[in-house]
């Protein structure tokens, strides 16, 4: 049965949650990146397994993600739908997920809110997924698998809200004078938001707050305003200081 590992994962930090999961499910495993430029989609057969990642961002799930999630035909394989979140809560965004994955043809089996280093605020959920994450991930894969084999196709009880919450704003990462404009990171942005002939330059209204740009900078010329970052670590401190447990649903 093959595996199909369907990520959006800007930092990083959902890769590793994906890549637990469906290393747990089987070896043969073909990776469908959302998080490229101009993505165009892929059909899927009945037999096959997918474990669909997504960050959560302020409790939803990425539009550009969903969009691109939308244009995959799934026709009725199953789903594992997989909302990673920085230690504060998920939210809507595993709802969201569910319910885009079902319109695209996908029977949902099983959902996770799985924890890992926070984006923005690393001093929460740092180093996470840890070896505690990955045992009881690897663990949870055994159970879904043995509800894949034995034919049962009953939904998972998935929590949020219909109508999702409203997305806020979020921080635009900007050059600093360390950039040498190499153009990795106009490269790597997944909606085109850095101008590729003078990286320097970014389109606030393109660009979706996602931190690949500051990830991926071979020089980490790239920055959010340190003001804010205070702001948002101050914010999150009281929800996000003790260890949050990774959520399962079957």
């Amino acid at each position: 049965m093959r595996i199909y590992k369907i990520v959006f994962s800007p930092t990083g930090g959902t890769e590793k949650v994906a890549s637990i999961i469906a290393n747990a499910l089987g070896a043969e495993i073909e990776t469908v990146d959302l998080s490229v430029q101009n993505f165009s989609g892929c059909d899927l057969t009945d037999d096959s397994i997918a474990v669909i990642a997504m960050p959560s961002f302020g409790g939803r799930a990425p539009k550009t993600a969903i969009d691109r999630l939308k244009t995959i035909k799934a026709n009725g394989a199953k789903a594992v739908v997989v909302a990673v979140y920085g230690n504060r809560e998920q939210e809507d965004t595993l709802i969201e997920m569910a319910d885009t994955a079902k319109e695209c043809g996908f029977k949902v089996v099983a959902g996770i809110s799985a924890v890992a280093e926070h984006s923005i605020a690393h001093q929460y959920a740092t180093g996470r997924p840890d070896d505690i994450d990955v045992q009881q991930l690897n663990e949870f894969a055994k159970s879904i698998t043995g509800k894949i084999y034995s034919s049962t196709d009953t939904e998972p009880n998935i929590p949020g809200n219909r109508p999702y919450k409203k997305s806020g704003p979020g921080l635009v990462p900007k050059a600093t004078s360390a950039c040498t404009a190499c153009g990795i990171c106009a490269e790597k942005c997944p909606v085109g938001a850095i101008d590729k002939n003078n990286p320097k330059k970014t389109d606030k209204k393109a660009c979706i707050n996602c931190m690949r740009c500051m990830a991926v900078c071979p020089q980490n010329a790239r920055k959010v305003s340190g003001a804010m970052v205070k702001l948002v670590g101050a914010a999150l401190k009281k929800s996000c200081s003790s260890r949050k447990d990774n959520k399962l649903f079957l």
